[in-house]
């Protein structure tokens, strides 16, 4: 996986992810995106499988109007979410929970991944940054 930042789009995977968002009227891709993770029957869950909930999850959050840091990479999720008339619902807030949960996990091979480079804090503080725009401080 190329990887050059910690933020949730600072990776291949979720940039090809944003990518696909664009041929989606719904929050449907978001949401199949966190059944994936939700619903994954492996002991470990793959590293693309997680990078990409972490961009569904930063999508959530700015459809909440909590963006994470200006990019010019996620211009065109920007837009996307500008124009996306459909509402985060609670059922997808909690999906949001549980994706996150897993992602966090022992058994998330990207977090493993993260434990193994110099960055690791860095990656846990963006995705706790993440977690509170998305569900709250107390989450």
């Amino acid at each position: 996986m190329g990887t050059w930042a910690t933020d949730a789009f600072g990776n291949d995977y979720a940039m090809d992810w944003a990518q696909d968002l664009h041929e989606y009227k719904t929050l449907e891709l978001v949401e199949t995106t966190l059944d994936n993770v939700i619903d994954s029957q492996e002991a470990e869950l793959e590293a693309p499988f997680a990078a990409e909930a972490l961009a569904a999850l930063e999508v959530i959050a700015r459809l909440l109007g909590k963006p994470g840091a200006d990019d010019p990479a996620t211009a065109e999720v920007d837009e996307w979410v500008a124009a996306c008339k459909k509402k985060v619902t609670p059922p997808l807030l909690e999906k949001a929970r549980l994706a996150l949960d897993r992602i966090v996990a022992e058994s998330s091979e990207l977090r493993q991944l993260w434990q193994d480079s110099e960055h690791f804090a860095d990656w846990q503080a963006d995705v706790a940054h993440l977690r509170a725009r998305v569900l709250g401080p107390q989450a």
